[in-house]
């Protein structure tokens, strides 16, 4: 003990000095909060996630006119889309550990902060080499807001609620790719040039920086207890009383091996997370491979210009809302099987509208290849299956994004972490070779292949439905 001073005597029972929260009805615990303050939460974090997952598409349209700039092919400057969702895969390995480490608030200010900066560092690049290599940190630090927002959510909404708040959650995901093709086609096709369109999601992330410092609170349950714990110490100066993250010790390699790693671990042990997020995977790089399928078909066919062909874009974003709504409409049917379950949630009520979504994909991906061939067929044609693609899209990613975190919710992070880690490095090779897929198998061909490879993942969602309580009792971690 130093000082001559010999080592105290054992406390007398540990458990009886861990701060814990008084029952399920203790107004500090964030299930408990008031509805404004929750509320006010999930429009920030779900504004973050926007903005960066708006940063990941924005670029697209100015990837001709950067090519130009640096004297580069136009398959390099796709590098600028492609780093950056390799960013997304690369970043859940830092941030989803770290926030069950210290907590949520500081992974989610950091991480918008460094996507912020490494975008205004790509604005102002001099060269191609930087500009990509930018691209790729500012999606590193931007993947915070995807992997840590969904474990924010689960701190604060409890079984009845948290399907609605990852709703929200979802749309920012995907509102952001689509929505980004007409804002960055009209920036890049004016004066202000492709460089405005890093410019914006800078300053937008800058914004959500301000907003995370000033109004983000901590929703971590063992966080909070570890204040709790401080100011009953302080009252009572009794310095055995303490919470039980206290207790963790941060030791390199059992972080490497306990959290680091704990992701990749879950990927490949779990045969739940592998096979789901292999779907979502999909789904999720077919959005990116969309990006260059839309202005071939609406600008190389139809002879739109960059903006306005991105306005074609809309039918996608008209298909996630109704597919919103519609998973809105089903959830008084989960909430009365909760209530009857003693509010225990069963993860596979979660997938019907999977069920439903997924052969409504499918149609929309053959009815989009199959009528954007020739500019013979009103452009409104294929801009109309747009409609069904956005309410598969949605239908089939939010069901299995509840579902995953329903069936491991004490390792919501590092469960969306893995999901992201695959989806992304799935969707990063997307925009590589998706515009030659179209233009050298045609596109209806090319809708084709797409579209059997989506029917051949319809039994997905039911698979699940019936046989997922058999492989979740296989899991070692739901034991």
């Amino acid at each position: 003990m130093g000082a001559k001073k010999a080592f105290p005597p054992p406390l007398p029972d540990p458990e009886e000095y861990v701060v814990e929260f008084d029952g399920v009805d203790d107004p500090e615990h964030p299930y408990n909060w008031r509805l404004r303050v929750k509320l006010c939460i999930s429009l920030l974090v779900c504004f973050g996630t926007f903005t960066a997952s708006f940063n990941s598409a924005v670029f697209s349209p100015g990837i001709n006119g950067a090519s130009k700039a640096f004297g580069v092919s136009s398959q390099v400057g796709a590098l600028g889309t492609t780093l950056y969702v390799l960013g997304f895969a690369s970043g859940p390995l830092i941030w989803a550990p770290a926030s069950e480490l210290i907590g949520r608030r500081w992974p989610l200010i950091v991480g918008i902060l460094g996507d912020s900066i490494f975008t205004i560092a790509s604005a102002v690049a001099k060269d191609i080499q930087t500009l990509i290599i930018c691209r790729f940190f500012a999606g590193l630090f931007g993947a915070s807001q995807l992997s840590v927002v969904p474990a924010v959510l689960s701190d604060i909404y409890n079984n009845v609620h948290r399907g609605v708040s990852i709703a929200l959650y979802s749309l920012t995901v995907f509102g952001g790719p689509f929505t980004s093709p007409f804002i960055g086609g009209f920036i890049s096709s004016s004066s202000l040039g492709w460089r405005w369109t890093l410019y914006i999601p800078a300053f937008m992330g800058f914004t959500s920086t301000t907003l995370f410092m000033l109004f983000l609170k901590e929703t971590y349950a063992p966080f909070l207890l570890i204040k709790k714990a401080a100011a009953i110490r302080r009252q009572t100066l009794n310095w055995g009383i303490h919470a039980k993250q206290d207790e963790v010790e941060v030791d390199i390699y059992e972080l490497i091996r306990n959290n680091l790693t704990r992701p990749l671990r879950m990927l490949i042990t779990e045969p739940v997370i592998l096979l789901i997020s292999l779907y979502m995977s999909f789904i999720y790089g077919l959005v990116y491979a969309l990006l260059e399928a839309y202005p071939y078909v609406f600008e190389s066919i139809y002879g739109m210009s960059p903006g306005v062909s991105g306005l074609t874009f809309i039918g996608l974003i008209v298909g996630q809302l109704l597919a919103c709504v519609f998973i809105l409409s089903q959830h008084s049917i989960y909430a009365k099987n909760l209530a009857a379950n003693n509010y225990v949630p069963v993860p596979e009520w979660r997938l019907p509208p999977a069920i439903v979504g997924a052969p409504v994909f499918t149609a929309g991906i053959f009815w989009f290849g199959w009528t954007s061939f020739t500019p013979t067929i009103h452009w409104m044609t294929p801009a109309a299956a747009g409609v069904l693609i956005g309410f598969g899209v949605l239908c089939i990613f939010l069901p299995c994004f509840n579902y995953l975190v329903d069936s491991y919710l004490s390792l919501a992070a590092s469960t969306v972490a893995a999901n992201i880690i695959l989806r992304s490095s799935v969707a990063a090779g997307f925009p590589l070779f998706s515009r030659q897929m179209f233009e050298n198998l045609g596109v209806q061909w090319a809708g084709t292949l797409l579209g059997c490879l989506a029917a051949v993942m319809i039994p997905i969602p039911l698979v699940f439905r019936i046989y997922g309580p058999w492989l979740r009792q296989k899991s070692k971690l739901l034991q």
